[in-house]
């Protein structure tokens, strides 16, 4: 599978309702930043409840 972004071979892929999609690694750690950056995993965190003070 190749990369969604661009040709290199994809490192990290995602399956959902039948749709596969993958990303090279540069690609993933670009959309991690991007979601580090909004506050869409803060609302994950406490959707979950995820306590990292052990």
């Amino acid at each position: 599978m190749k990369c969604h972004y661009c040709d290199r071979d994809a490192d990290v892929s995602v399956d959902k309702d039948g749709v596969r999609v993958g990303v090279c690694e540069e690609h993933f750690r670009g959309q991690m930043e991007e979601l580090a950056d909004s506050e869409f995993l803060d609302d994950i965190k406490k959707e979950l409840n995820i306590d990292r003070t052990e």
